[in-house]
């Protein structure tokens, strides 16, 4: 398996998190995706470091649809792979309704067009080639004196990858993506995903071999049982975030991962407490099982078997979240997980 983490520019110190990505390339990570959410944006973070760094690749983890245009994405993306030397990978997905309507005032509706609208949109501006596209949400050029363009920048290919959760999503990226960026990822529900993924795949004549399944958890490592007691606690107050805070009071695609995964009753329970205001209730519906079965937190014995589950189904790169209360911390817990995965 390959290895890769995920920082945000903000809400923390920002020398701190540079600094984190650099000595990751030295224990010989293989890639940094860069999120961007509802905090600092992901090009300008992805280009300073690019700028900082040398081998280790780059990716946008993710660029959101709406914020925008597909042209936008796309100069972005190529303007990153020029300034890192190649090592750039696009990563693009549609948020929810909260972010992208509640934050930046843009209509989410009908994200699944408008997901394939804007890849096809944005190949065509890797290739060089003037833009011309008339779909259902994009009209390029639009109607008038205007006429086709092509950005001046140099083609480049740049992989793209789709982090999605939804059926027709999963089936979309199978189809046109290079990449899966996956997250609330069971192994022994994969199928969940896998179904939908490999339709998708079917559809364009390729198999799960032609796609980078990149899936991403907690990494922690504890030395006896009240350590691990800690740490299930400190992770169950935020996946009943994920469950019950991420999107909206009706459309939380992280809830209803879990629940295709077999945990629809205390995916359901966790959310209508959440949503009632009961933070510390809802976390406490969340089980251990759930836990364990999307992270890899235990002692190195039980990480390194969970490390090996991943791997026998299908994970071909997995995204590290070291734990840790400081820097120093968080590099020795990713170096054990990259010795892990090396040890595999």
């Amino acid at each position: 398996m390959r290895t890769a983490t995920t920082i945000e520019g903000s809400g923390g110190d920002w020398r701190e998190t540079v600094e984190f990505v650099r000595e990751a390339e030295k224990l010989g990570l293989d890639m940094c995706w860069v999120a961007e959410a509802w905090g600092s944006d992901a090009p300008s973070t992805l280009g300073y470091l690019a700028a900082r760094t040398e081998t280790i690749r780059l990716g946008s983890g993710i660029m959101q649809l709406g914020t925008r245009t597909p042209v936008a994405i796309a100069q972005a993306a190529m303007t990153l792979a020029h300034l890192s030397e190649g090592r750039f990978h696009l990563g693009l997905g549609a948020s929810g309704p909260q972010v992208i309507e509640g934050l930046h005032g843009v209509d989410f509706a009908r994200p699944l067009g408008r997901m394939r609208e804007t890849v096809q949109v944005v190949r065509q501006v890797f290739a060089g080639e003037k833009v011309r596209h008339s779909g259902e949400h994009f009209t390029i050029p639009r109607p008038g004196e205007s006429r086709p363009m092509r950005v001046s920048i140099p083609p480049v290919q740049v992989p793209i990858h789709l982090a999605t959760l939804s059926p027709k999503m999963l089936e979309l990226t199978g189809e046109i993506a290079d990449g899966w960026l996956g997250t609330s990822f069971v192994p022994e529900g994969a199928d969940a995903y896998f179904e939908h993924l490999d339709a998708g795949l079917a559809r364009a004549g390729r198999t799960r071999a032609d796609l980078d399944i990149c899936q991403g958890a907690e990494v922690a490592f504890a030395t006896d049982p009240a350590e691990l007691r800690d740490m299930l606690a400190g992770r169950k107050e935020q996946l009943a975030f994920s469950l019950g805070g991420m999107g909206s009071a009706t459309t939380n695609f992280y809830n209803r991962a879990y629940a295709r995964q077999g945990w629809r009753e205390a995916a359901e329970a966790v959310r209508e407490r959440w949503q009632a205001g009961d933070r510390d209730g809802a976390a406490a519906l969340v089980t251990d099982e759930m836990v364990l079965a999307t992270t890899l937190i235990g002692t190195e014995e039980m990480v390194r078997e969970r490390l090996r589950v991943w791997r026998d189904t299908g994970v071909r790169t997995v995204r590290f979240y070291p734990a840790g209360e400081d820097l120093e911390e968080r590099l020795t817990t990713l170096g054990r997980a990259l010795d892990l995965v090396r040890d595999l």
